[in-house]
């Protein structure tokens, strides 16, 4: 496992734009917001994940596959729920997700059913994806001993949802078609991510 994610790492999951050293910095010094951040971002991939299994309940590999990972993602967020409890720190607002929003834009308006499938099924791989990049990013770089082990956990889950939603694609959809679709999306959110705001109080 250790040399697969090492090797996953290496060009971190095809991302083409690696996030801004100063980010790990700034989110350490705003735990309180990453932390509350971070629970939002679980609690919206769980029901991101119901959301998509109400849609295509004809699905079956994509019903069985996600179910878990519903259960998995609210494990999180309970997680991070309970060290914001641990350090007397309260579950702020959920904020507007700039990020999200703009790789919505992405998607295509109006295509056949199979390409507004495919595009849901990439947008996740991307946020997964970059969550991963993140995590990863605070497992190496924070100060505190005990939330880089924390995100280290964090990271390696990602990384096995990332892959899923790549995989469950490719289930429905020729392989070429998907690939062709991801390299797209990569591109975008690499002049996304070179457009934003370096920000520490948010996950993305």
């Amino acid at each position: 496992m250790e040399k697969e994610l090492s090797e996953h790492t290496r060009n971190i999951l095809g991302l083409q734009l690696p996030t801004d050293p100063r980010w790990v910095n700034l989110a350490e010094i705003q735990l309180e917001e990453i932390l509350t951040d971070h629970a939002y971002c679980e609690q919206k991939a769980a029901i991101t994940c119901i959301s998509l299994i109400q849609k295509n309940p004809e699905k079956k590999l994509l019903v069985d596959e996600l179910s878990p990972i519903v259960t998995e993602e609210w494990g999180h967020f309970r997680l991070v729920l309970a060290e914001l409890n641990k350090r007397g720190l309260n579950l702020g607002r959920q904020r507007k997700d700039v990020y999200v929003n703009k790789l919505i834009e992405f998607q295509k308006k109006g295509g056949s059913p199979a390409e507004r499938f495919l595009d849901q099924m990439l947008i996740m791989a991307l946020i997964e994806a970059r969550s991963c990049e993140r995590f990863k990013r605070l497992s190496e770089g924070m100060e505190d001993t005990y939330m880089r082990k924390f995100y280290r956990k964090f990271m390696e889950s990602e990384a096995g949802h990332y892959t899923l939603f790549i995989t469950l694609a490719e289930h429905y959809i020729e392989k070429k078609v998907v690939r062709q679709r991801w390299k797209e999306w990569l591109e975008y959110e690499k002049v996304l991510m070179n457009s934003s705001e370096v920000r520490g109080d948010r996950i993305h």
